[in-house]
């Protein structure tokens, strides 16, 4: 039994990225090597000069376990520390399975670090996520209210559920280490990123750990909280951007073609009835635009066309019956109203549940 756990964790390199550390940083790092794990991989993120003693220190500590201590001569921030670890990892240990990555100040204790170890041994096709408890009373508001907040943006826009966005205790495999590198993101914002790219690759395996908070950690953390959360939202911005860009530039050719299509149809078909003719001869022309715009330019699918497109299409139906039943009703229950006054409020709360069905079952 002592073998066999020797022999995960000789395959398993701990990663620690660190900034200008204080002193429990070598506190982690005696407990990592009193637990005989390892070997620890370090990252000092351009600390300075006067934080030599810590990572002195550091490398008279990882090194019997076969660890290194690697520098950045500037800060290059974590999604760049943690790409460096890669790196060297891939490089100087390929019989490495993967590794896990964990903060330098005090928040992941030696038994949550080695539960994720076990997790990437048993679930080495996913990433796994130590996720912490927010519910308890000794969590600051500001953790809770982010996490919560970030939880239900990352899984409405990007189609990717976890229970803990911002946590630095993660098992990576070594495949996943390799395409991590070609993901863009330096700081902060390069964990979310890492993230959005298990989708359709990846499964995410969450393990629960303990939530360390104190005084001092919400004081020292090196996480800006308008910096860095701008960074991270400017990631979901973007990607709903596209989106919204190509869904109003489709609703802009719909609506024109709806409103060409009623003056036509007003004389041919009964009152009310003319609204669905012009909402599926306006919906066809403008659905297919869309869907292109989306595949190509939104979500940049890798699906093929035989699978994306008849879900699409199912979509684009329910969504355009939808629209024309509700406008209809409205327009016959209050005869003399312009049709748009009406369409435009149908068309955006459809909107919204229409970007959830692409991002999560056909893109």
């Amino acid at each position: 039994m002592h073998s066999h756990s020797d022999m995960k964790i000789n395959v398993i390199p701990i990663v620690i990225p660190s900034y200008e550390p204080d002193e429990r940083f070598p506190a982690i790092l005696k407990d990592i090597s009193a637990a005989g794990l390892g070997p620890v991989v370090v990252v000092d993120d351009g600390s300075g000069d006067s934080y030599n003693i810590f990572f002195e220190e550091a490398e008279k500590l990882v090194a019997p376990l076969g660890g290194v201590v690697l520098h950045h001569e500037v800060n290059k921030g974590k999604g760049r520390a943690l790409k460096t670890a890669f790196s060297y990892i891939l490089e100087k240990m390929p019989e490495a399975i993967g590794c896990v990555t964990a903060d330098s100040d005090g928040q992941h204790s030696v038994e949550c670090i080695k539960k994720c170890m076990d997790a990437l041994e048993e679930h080495q096709d996913s990433l796994i996520l130590g996720v912490r408890d927010f519910s308890g009373e000794d969590v600051p508001f500001k953790s809770r209210a982010g996490n919560t907040i970030t939880i239900k943006v990352c899984s409405y826009l990007c189609g990717v559920k976890v229970t803990d966005t911002q946590t630095g205790l993660r098992g990576i495999s070594a495949p996943f280490m390799k395409d991590l590198l070609d993901v863009e993101g330096e700081r902060f914002e390069f964990e979310t990123r890492m993230l959005i790219a298990t989708k359709d690759k990846y499964p995410i395996f969450e393990v629960p750990i303990k939530t360390i908070y104190d005084s001092k950690e919400n004081h020292q953390t090196h996480f800006n909280p308008v910096k860095d959360s701008i960074r991270i939202y400017k990631i979901f911005g973007v990607m709903f951007a596209k989106f919204l860009f190509s869904s109003l530039s489709s609703c802009v050719i719909d609506l024109a073609l709806f409103w060409v299509f009623c003056r036509y149809f007003v004389g041919v078909f009964g009152p009310a009835i003319y609204v669905v003719g012009a909402t599926v001869a306006a919906r066809i022309i403008s659905a297919t635009y869309n869907y292109l715009m989306n595949y190509k330019f939104v979500f940049n699918s890798g699906k093929s066309h035989t699978t994306s497109f008849p879900k699409y299409v199912a979509l684009a139906v329910a969504q355009m019956s939808l629209s024309a039943a509700l406008v209809a009703l409205l327009v016959w229950s209050m005869p003399g109203v312009n049709e748009l006054l009406f369409k435009i409020p149908v068309d955006v709360i459809l909107f919204m549940l229409s970007y959830y069905i692409q991002r999560r079952f056909i893109y």
